[in-house]
């Protein structure tokens, strides 16, 4: 097992962040790279049956173009997150958009799937560094008493991003040929490289990473990703994967045990308020990804509706998550971000059950306010459980939360999409597997909820817990 490095003890940054036009500068760098992440992710999938006639392979080989992406991305969010506590927030952060804007113009010139999905994994590694990192660098560039309502902008961006992705990639397709998905990105990476100069320079501990450690990592994450997405069709195949998935895990946990710095965060983990916090959010977005599979199946088999109406009863969803993650955003600064939580899971909760069991009878209007309670709740719920997880740990360790936070996101989705895998692979009717989709992603919300109600004697506002103080990073100007 390889031995801890002990951090050097150093002063941390002004605690009233950046101010002026840096700030403005800061942010803006920060939450446009996020846009880049985003939309990214989600304006290729409209894309796929394009990009699978023009380069000449199979709907099902293309769909790596978007697998590569989100495995990259996952794979590489807790080590993202641990490089930059080790070199710099700032460096790993731009580095990370200078990889992303690189592969973002492999993606656009290649000529050849394999080429393409290469150059995919490329811009997952560059986006894991900006998606753990983000928020991060939000807590050095805010003071403390206005963190929540920058953690809601982030939101705000994020389900902003996600909703107009693939109206995004329809508009840029009706006047261009695939590649110029990927091209748009060159000029925007850019941009962002440009105004990273205003980030604070929050400087590394210098730390050594275990090399082993992140292999492991990757292994846990591969088996556990492609496991759960064979499961459903090959039973001994997914199950074999699960079990290296768990042998990754445990010997990941085994050497990472009693670090000082862990690359999975054990250390944050022990913390109560922390560790239920991730718990909710797991839960939460395996909900949310759950109901997102179950509803276009619910409308279009169970009440006529056609594709494209069908994706406009689902537009009010982000939209209200947008309209809510600022407010609630703004509130967490004020109340206990547990009761904030447990609200906006009972609202998920009710509008995702009111989805399941009301008899609309072919007549699908009242989704469209069960969306709006759903979407508005969701947002309820997430700004102020991200703003839980940063605040509980000391700002050191703000690199290791921030990639928690994302991998706790991605583990969620995917078990929101392995669990409908399960329910139409077990199910026959095409209608009664949305609507018992529809049904657990309601259980499971509340769950996020209830958990979240557990951690309310433990809420700390914006105090750090006492923690070892020994994880410190040093701060400039420059």
């Amino acid at each position: 097992m390889p031995q801890s490095t002990a951090a050097r003890p150093a002063a941390s940054p002004p605690s009233e962040g950046l101010s002026g036009f840096r700030r403005v500068a800061a942010v803006a760098s920060i939450l446009t790279a996020i846009v880049l992440v985003v939309l990214d992710g989600a304006v290729v999938n409209i894309a796929l049956p394009t990009i699978a006639d023009t380069l000449g392979v199979a709907p099902a080989g293309s769909v790596w173009v978007v697998t590569g992406y989100q495995l990259a991305l996952v794979v590489a969010l807790l080590p993202a997150g641990a490089l930059g506590e080790s070199l710099g927030y700032r460096k790993v952060f731009a580095g990370g958009v200078l990889l992303f804007t690189a592969a973002s113009a492999g993606c656009a010139l290649a000529p050849t799937l394999p080429w393409l999905v290469v150059a995919r994994l490329m811009q997952g590694l560059g986006g894991a560094a900006v998606m753990s990192l983000a928020v991060a660098l939000l807590r050095f560039v805010y003071p403390p008493r206005l963190l929540g309502a920058a953690i809601g902008w982030n939101a705000l961006v994020i389900a902003l991003s996600s909703a107009a992705g693939p109206t995004v990639g329809a508009a840029i397709l009706a006047i261009a040929p695939w590649p110029f998905l990927f091209a748009v990105n060159i000029p925007i990476g850019v941009i962002v490289l440009m105004t990273a100069r205003a980030l604070p320079a929050v400087e590394g501990v210098k730390r050594r990473i275990d090399p082993v450690s992140v292999v492991l990592n990757a292994g846990f994450f591969v088996a556990l990703v492609m496991g759960a997405e064979t499961f459903a069709s090959r039973v001994g195949a997914g199950s074999a994967l699960l079990l290296v998935a768990a042998l990754c895990l445990a010997g990941l946990i085994r050497r990472e045990h009693g670090q000082e710095a862990p690359l999975i965060p054990l250390d944050l983990l022990q913390v109560r308020s922390f560790r239920l916090s991730v718990v909710a959010s797991v839960l939460c977005f395996t909900g949310q990804m759950a109901s997102t599979v179950a509803l276009p199946f619910y409308l279009q088999n169970g009440l006529g509706q056609d594709a494209f109406t069908a994706g406009l009863f689902m537009v009010p969803w982000p939209l209200a998550t947008a309209v809510a993650a600022p407010v609630a955003g703004r509130l967490s600064d004020r109340l206990a971000t547990g009761w904030l939580c447990a609200a906006g899971g009972l609202l998920l909760a009710a509008g995702l059950a009111l989805s399941a069991f009301w008899p609309l009878q072919r007549d699908p209007l009242p989704l469209l306010a069960f969306m709006v309670i759903s979407g508005f709740g969701f947002g309820l719920f997430q700004t102020p459980n991200n703003r839980n997880m940063l605040l509980t740990v000391p700002k050191a360790r703000s690199g290791a939360a921030g990639g928690m936070q994302g991998t706790a996101r991605l583990v969620g989705q995917t078990a929101g999409a392995v669990t409908m895998t399960l329910l139409f692979s077990l199910v026959s009717s095409p209608v009664d597997a949305p609507r018992i989709g529809l049904a657990v992603a309601a259980v499971l919300t509340l769950a996020g909820g209830v958990a979240s109600l557990l951690r309310v004697p433990a809420d700390v506002g914006t105090a750090q817990p006492p923690l070892s103080a020994n994880v410190g990073v040093r701060s400039r100007n420059g």
